[in-house]
Parts: structure tokens; sequence; C-alpha cells
């Protein structure tokens, strides 16, 4: 591909190890974004229904609305929408009765907040190694973690890619174990055809404003379990009695998510399919990009597996010749924002403390050293990822 033509980029040579940027061109200061949310559709028209209507906070029609769509969209029968997806994570394992002597595997290699939601139940987080081949937990690795105590699982569709969930589900199945579903990354991804969030007995998303879709804050647990989804409806909303207002037999939470918020997801919804077409044009047109360099590691695509490439997200191998940190600050250097990968939660502070979880995780430790990810927004351009890639080949030499 000709990377020369011109489009409004500035032009980037490699001297000295440095991108030289030529500051007199337009648009030099422009900062490509990882990610951005896309509200050009009926997301306005729906929250001045809601504050014409006065239908502003936790009650109103868009919420059982976009309950529903994303239940639909999942292939489950129920979604109950809260107020964020780490508390979605919370309240699934808080109805599942998750607490104090129990265990919980989860993958180190995570955002923070799925260990989290396991400790503010105060049951203990075991944490699991990675697979090199999806960079998920890894199914080999969590028999030898399972005690007496251990109730559940959690695997995470990290960046977009699902686990391998059926050795999952088996090991689960033969220990009498929940599984929860982390799928905060993974709005639409296929595991063996069915959408993630329908495969264990209940399913967590986030629809924070990096996500597919958003509605600012706000997240959704998914079920088929008729028990489980009433359960998280008494406990979303203050452990209220339906039969006596202002009762409460037990303590639950504020959890709920607004009317505006729902609003906001229901016009996401009209266009998901959409936007994963483009996260998956996206990551084509990156892969295809760099594929002729060998010092680089793309991100996978099991053949079981449909991504949504949530983060375009990939390796540098050993013979790469800046270090990941460097890589990464050149690439904002030349105008193109980038995050590394999660550092694993083991090696966190309120983790390492405890003194718990001393077990090596090579592969994750590995994964998170030499991890980035690239700008991923549906709103990302073609030209911006032909840039983005000029820059990458430049770092490569």
């Amino acid at each position: 591909m000709d990377y020369t033509q011109s489009h409004w980029y500035p032009f980037y040579e490699l001297g000295e190890n440095l991108l030289i940027i030529d500051v007199n061109m337009p648009n030099s200061e422009r900062i490509i974004p990882v990610s951005e949310p896309c509200l050009n559709g009926n997301e306005m028209k729906y929250l001045e229904d809601c504050v014409t209507s006065g239908w502003v906070s936790s009650l109103g029609k868009y919420i059982t609305t976009f309950e529903q769509n994303f239940a639909d969209f999942c292939g489950v029968k129920h979604g109950v929408a809260v107020s964020n997806g780490t508390v979605a994570l919370h309240l699934v394992l808080a109805a599942l009765g998750i607490g104090t002597g129990d265990e919980v595997i989860v993958p180190t290699l995570s955002f923070i907040a799925t260990a989290n939601a396991v400790h503010y139940t105060n049951a203990r987080v075991v944490f699991a190694d990675s697979e090199a081949e999806t960079w998920n937990i890894d199914p080999k690795g969590i028999e030898k973690k399972i005690t007496a105590s251990t109730k559940a699982i959690i695997p995470v569709h990290l960046y977009g890619h699902p686990a391998d969930m059926d050795p999952i589900l088996d090991i689960a199945h033969r220990h009498h174990l929940l599984v929860i579903e982390d799928a905060a990354e993974a709005h639409g991804a296929l595991y063996k055809g069915k959408r993630v969030g329908s495969l264990g007995d209940a399913g967590a998303f986030s629809f924070y404003g990096n996500k597919i879709i958003t509605t600012g804050e706000g997240g959704i647990i998914t079920t088929d379990d008729d028990k489980l989804d009433a359960r998280l409806r008494f406990l979303r909303d203050h452990a209220m009695a339906a039969e006596k207002r202002y009762w409460h037999t037990e303590i639950g939470f504020n959890y709920r998510m607004t009317n505006m918020q729902a609003a906001l997801g229901v016009a996401q919804m009209e266009r998901i399919e959409t936007f994963i077409a483009r996260k998956r044009q996206i990551a084509a047109r990156y892969s295809a990009n760099l594929a002729d360099l060998t010092t680089v590691t793309l991100p996978p695509e099991a053949s079981w597996a449909k991504s949504v490439y949530w983060m375009y997200s990939f390796l540098l191998n050993p013979d790469f010749p800046l270090s990941r940190d460097e890589f990464l600050r050149q690439l904002r250097a030349a105008g193109v924002d980038n995050r590394p990968f999660f550092y694993p939660i083991h090696q966190m502070p309120p983790y390492l403390e405890s003194g718990a979880n001393t077990d090596a995780f090579p592969v994750a430790d590995d994964l998170s050293r030499r991890g980035l990810n690239l700008p991923s927004a549906v709103t990302l351009t073609d030209a911006e990822i032909d840039f983005i890639c000029l820059v990458i080949h430049n770092l490569a030499r």
C-alpha cells in the first residue's frame, strides 16, 4: 500500500529512533483517540423524549425496551439493566449467594473490576493464567485451582475475543460450579455460533463510553434463569418487598439504570450490528497493513470464534527494536493515542499484599508486558488506519 498519498496528516519519518513531525502541516496536533462513542443516530431524539416526558430517573419505557432488546440480541430470556458493568458483576455474584468463605476463579489478565466484584462479596479471588492462543483464561489451569470452597468461575472475553467456553462449562458441570461470563468488552462476539452472555449461568456487560455500544455508564446482566432474574431485580432496587412499599427484608443495592441511559442504549442497539461490522473491518485493515511485520503478533481469532475486536490489540515480539512502553510513547508523539494491556491483577497492591495467589502466571505476565491497543473507534477512518500503520512500520525499522 502507498502510505504517502496526500491526506491531512503531517508526514513523519524516522531519525535517530525519534519520529520527526512537520509541525507546519495542518492538523499536526490532531490526536487520533483510542475510542470515542458514535452518537449520531436517534440518541438525541430519545433523550429529548425523556426530558419532555419527565421520565428521567429509574422508571420509564426505555429501560424495559433496552433490557428486552439486549436480551433478544444475546439470545436469552432476560436482561437486567444496572448502573455500570462492575455492579453487574457484583449484583449477579450477590444474587447467586457468593459470600464469605467462598472462592471464585478469575483470569489474572483482566480489568481489575473482575476481581474487585468478587472481593465486594467477601469471597476470595483465585487467579488463573491465560492461554497464549486467545489471551483468555486457560481452561487447563482452572481445574487445579478448584477446592472445596470454589463456587464459581468468571471467564472474561478479553478485548472482544470469546473465551473457550466448552471446556470451562464442562469443568463447572463436573464440579457443580457457577459460570458468570464477564462480557464487558465483547458485545455480540460469537462462540461456536452463540452470543457471549448466553453461555453460562449469567453474563455481565458494560456500556461505558468506550464500549461497542454505550449508555455513558451502565451495564446489564443476561440470563435464562427466571428465578435469578427475579432475584436480581429485587436486590437491584434496595431489596424492597413487591407487596409492601418501603419494606426491605434484606440489605439490597441501588444499582438501577436511569431511563435516560436506557434511551441512549435503545438508540445504540438500533445500530449494534453496524458497529460490530465496522469493528471487524477496522481489524481486517490493520491486519492487512501489518501482515508483513515479523516483529509483531497480530490479534487472534480462533476457528470457533467470531471476535468483535473491541480494541485492535497486538503484541510486540522480543525482537521489536523498541520496548513496548517506548513504542507507546512514540506513537503518542506521532498523534496516535494508545493503551497498554491491562496489568495482571495479581500484581496489583491490594491483591499482592494479601499474601494470596502467590502462584506464577507466566503467560499473563508476558502478554501484559508486550501487549498494546490501537485506536479502534467505529468512527475511525481508513485513512487514519493507514496512517497509524505507516507510523508503526517506521518504528519497526
